[in-house]
């Protein structure tokens, strides 16, 4: 087990504890629901079952060896596979106590995409000896085949609408970097024949200030315009662009798909050593933890929605656009874990147990990304899910 102190210790572990309590008593008969119970989690429907939420949780339940969160998080993917599409596609949330199911306005594209990682996560750590992929291979099969039914046939890269994934109300759209790590992710862990052309298609328009072989444009001749208005549009970034669509792209820095990209080692050594230094400069050793986008879109920006101020939400600094999400901030320890700073990562996991700790241990969904101040649902089911995950890769117990 990695060294820590034992102030660290004490309130990594008390949140470790935490954590396990409030993944419970958020259980029912189906799986995990994504808060606790209240008449506002009611309304906005929060007492469902998740796939992005269950599916994250689901890795750290495993994770924890907890035979009572194993069993939980074994009910919520078979339940998400029991109201899986015709086409294969995985819902947004389900209720199946109502057999109620939700594919959100524009879509979900990560809901199909996070509930297969999780899966072979479950295989791969739970003490189950009769293995998910077995049991649910005609599911995994379609919901593969759906994904690849949105992948465009030159780039090997998904393609999605604005407002479809995690961050429902931003206005990324066309090739997304958050969806398209998860997209390489599942790639690997079922050894799908075009991961490396997804690789390749990947690193070159996401971060296209890079030499790029004359031979990659006459083998791929569309993305040569799509590359040429990035670079003649705006200055190099030290990190990967958050979307690229036809004539426009986004230039705030999306912590979560970033980190995500270094911890599967989708940039090289060089890149994944400037991504990680941007984001510590952006940071700059502040007490909070790590927000979840750095520059965030602005209402005199052309990318600015209204449905943007949907809830009041979305102002730069909040929510999406800059809040603190404690269960991505969870991935920032695990990248400097990753890179050999044990020490620092401990460091950076505790402030996220503080965050959790807040208003007697509430568990909040998000922070305001300057104050700090605890806002959302409380008793955020994926806040305690990705603490658990993130504890035992600190402790060199699981790999992803």
């Amino acid at each position: 087990m990695a060294k820590r102190n034992k102030i660290d210790n004490k309130i990594i572990e008390e949140c470790y504890k935490k954590s396990i309590i409030l993944l419970l008593n958020n259980s029912n008969d189906y799986g995990l629901l994504a808060s606790a119970p209240s008449d506002r989690a009611k309304q906005r429907n929060y007492l469902s079952i998740f796939a992005r939420d269950a599916s994250i949780c689901a890795m750290g339940m495993v994770a924890s060896k907890n035979l009572k969160l194993i069993a939980i998080a074994e009910k919520s993917l078979k339940n998400l596979a029991a109201y899986q599409a015709n086409n294969g596609q995985i819902p947004n949330y389900i209720k199946p106590e109502t057999k109620t199911t939700d594919f959100w306005y524009l879509g979900c594209i990560d809901a199909t995409l996070w509930w297969l990682i999780a899966i072979k996560f479950f295989d791969r750590y739970s003490t189950k000896k009769s293995l998910l992929k077995n049991r649910l291979k005609q599911n995994i099969a379609k919901a593969i085949s759906w994904l690849e039914a949105q992948e465009h046939q030159k780039f090997y890269l998904l393609e999605q609408n604005e407002a479809s994934d995690w961050a429902d109300i931003m206005p990324r759209s066309g090739y997304v970097l958050y969806s398209n790590v998860l997209w390489f992710w599942v790639k690997k862990l079922y050894k799908l024949k075009t991961i490396n052309k997804t690789k390749k298609n990947f690193n070159f328009l996401f971060y296209p200030w890079q030499k790029i072989p004359l031979s990659y444009f006459k083998e791929t001749r569309r993305a040569k315009k799509l590359i040429n208005y990035i670079k003649n549009g705006h200055n190099k970034l030290p990190h990967y662009l958050s979307f690229v669509n036809y004539s426009f792209w986004g230039k705030e820095t999306d912590v979560y798909a970033n980190l995500l990209a270094c911890l599967l080692d989708l940039p090289d050594k060089k890149l994944q050593a400037k991504i990680a230094d941007c984001l510590q400069k952006e940071k700059n050793n502040s007490p909070l933890p790590i927000k979840t986008c750095f520059h965030p879109i602005k209402q005199n920006d052309k990318l600015w929605r209204p449905y943007m101020l949907e809830h009041k939400q979305n102002h730069p600094e909040q929510y999406h656009n800059g809040g603190i999400w404690p269960f991505i901030s969870c991935l920032w320890p695990m990248l400097i874990h990753k890179n050999g700073g044990q020490n620092k990562a401990w460091q950076e996991l505790k402030k996220v147990a503080l965050a959790n700790k807040l208003n007697n241990w509430e568990f909040n969904e998000w922070l305001h990304g300057q104050t700090g101040k605890p806002l959302g649902m409380a008793g955020q089911s994926w806040n305690a899910g990705m603490f658990l995950l993130a504890y035992h890769y600190l402790n060199n117990q699981i790999k992803i």
